[in-house]
């Protein structure tokens, strides 16, 4: 292409190569950069050099991973259409028990029909690719700026590309659970104590009933607990 009046090529190495003068040779891929793709760059018919493109990791995964552990995770795959080398780069500095590349969107359902065999499931997408297997998991999760296939086909839609946001969903999700846990068990308990009491005339009528207000009270106040952060 013509940019600036210089033929510029770019593209993979053998193709660039060609529209260089006496297919001059590139440099090799520096040692330590396993995972990244070399695109090869030539002006004007000689060699300018490489470019070297590589998966980011998206801000807070790694502390999201560490947080889904603390939650009571006991598994973490990934699963990635990407090449085995560009996803085991990209698995090395993420916290995972388990790496597959290369998958199909069929073999992603497999792989959620699998983790399924040891418990719920809860698959995280973002892709097309992803959505068949965000509809086969217990819980599929699209990520926020990720495609209308992908949102449609999952449990819930995170409005924000960040993972961590999820972790702190399930954390408030725990802590709302223990507290409703907590209230249904306070409040029965305590209603089936004043019971007991009231039948063997240890409290009257009129003192039961204010009893019983006081015991709803007090359960609704804990319950409101969920409410804070």
């Amino acid at each position: 292409i013509g940019v600036i009046g210089r033929e510029v090529a770019v593209g993979g190495s053998s193709y660039v190569r060609e529209r260089t003068r006496g297919g001059t040779a590139f440099p090799t891929l520096p040692d330590g950069r396993r995972g990244e793709i070399a695109v090869a760059v030539a002006i004007d018919g000689r060699t300018a050099g490489l470019i070297l493109l590589a998966d980011e990791i998206r801000g807070g995964v790694p502390e999201a991973l560490k947080r889904f552990r603390q939650l009571g995770v006991r598994r973490i795959v990934l699963a990635s259409g990407d090449r085995a080398d560009v996803t085991e780069a990209v698995a090395a500095r993420l916290d995972v028990d388990v790496v597959r590349s290369e998958m199909t969107p069929e073999a992603k359902v497999l792989a959620v029909a699998a983790e399924r065999d040891d418990g719920p499931a809860m698959m995280v997408g973002d892709g097309v690719n992803d959505a068949p297997a965000l509809a086969a998991a217990d819980i599929g999760v699209a990520m926020g700026h990720g495609t209308v296939a992908s949102a449609q086909a999952a449990d819930a839609v995170l409005l924000v590309d960040r993972l961590d946001r999820l972790a702190e969903a399930m954390a408030i999700a725990q802590r709302s659970r223990r507290i409703a846990l907590q209230s249904v068990v306070a409040g029965i308990g305590l209603s089936v104590a004043a019971m007991i009491a009231a039948a063997f005339g240890y409290l009257p009528p009129v003192e039961g009933a204010i009893l019983q207000e006081a015991i709803d009270v007090a359960v609704i106040l804990n319950a409101l607990r969920a409410l804070r952060g």
